[in-house]
């Protein structure tokens, strides 16, 4: 197993300042709360909301409510930013990550994130449009490329896959011929492009902005 396979907690390095204690008072009942939680307290990075819960209760929670967006990623070279775009789809719950290229992936930036967010690998591009097509769903590409519209003038699709490129490449040549749609973020410095990552939480949160209502308290 190598470094970046190894599981992760999902305790933080500095677990005893976040998250709560031992539940105090008489143990509450139910079946998603997690015994063991409950008694040792809960430091995991989860949300006020599933405190003491057991993980397969909180995805089960989340199923219920998940958006109708899915997130794809290339990985042609163990993209550092995959982690990231995890972590932002659990974020803004998005149905699914889809992971096109490599199977194994950098966890690290996911922050214990992707046990709580369905992931799936495709090891080609066309496997991957191959799922989409039966899904029925429109491959976006967010690219700064030759052609893509600004995302600033267009609402995204509500059913759709949003498509991101490796860091310094971008998008491959089989990648955008499958897209449907391209569409590029707006950039105002001297760089010439953001990682994807940062990408696409912007993504992400316009299709919020347009289809989702508030979270939950």
């Amino acid at each position: 197993m190598i470094p970046d396979q190894l599981p992760a907690s999902d305790e933080p390095a500095h677990a005893q300042d976040v998250g709560v204690g031992p539940w105090a008072g008489p143990l509450p009942a139910g079946e998603h709360f997690d015994p063991e939680l409950l008694v040792e307290g809960d430091r995991r990075n989860v949300v006020d909301r599933y405190r003491y819960w057991k993980r397969e209760a909180v995805v089960a929670d989340l199923d219920q409510r998940r958006h109708t967006f899915h997130v794809a990623i290339e990985n042609w070279q163990h993209d550092f930013n995959i982690g990231t775009v995890v972590r932002n789809a659990n974020a803004f719950l998005a149905a699914e990550v889809h992971i096109v290229g490599l199977r194994r992936w950098n966890r690290r930036g996911a922050m214990v994130t992707d046990r709580y967010q369905h992931v799936r690998h495709h090891p080609t591009i066309d496997d991957f449009t191959d799922w989409a097509a039966a899904a029925g769903l429109p491959i976006i590409g967010i690219d700064n490329l030759p052609g893509s519209r600004p995302m600033e003038t267009v609402t995204l699709p509500r059913e759709c896959v949003l498509i991101f490129g490796q860091e310094g490449p971008g998008l491959s040549d089989a990648a955008r011929a499958a897209c449907s749609e391209l569409f590029s973020i707006a950039q105002y410095g001297s760089t010439r492009s953001i990682n994807a990552g940062v990408a696409s939480g912007i993504a992400m949160h316009s299709w919020v902005r347009a289809h989702a209502g508030p979270p939950p308290d």
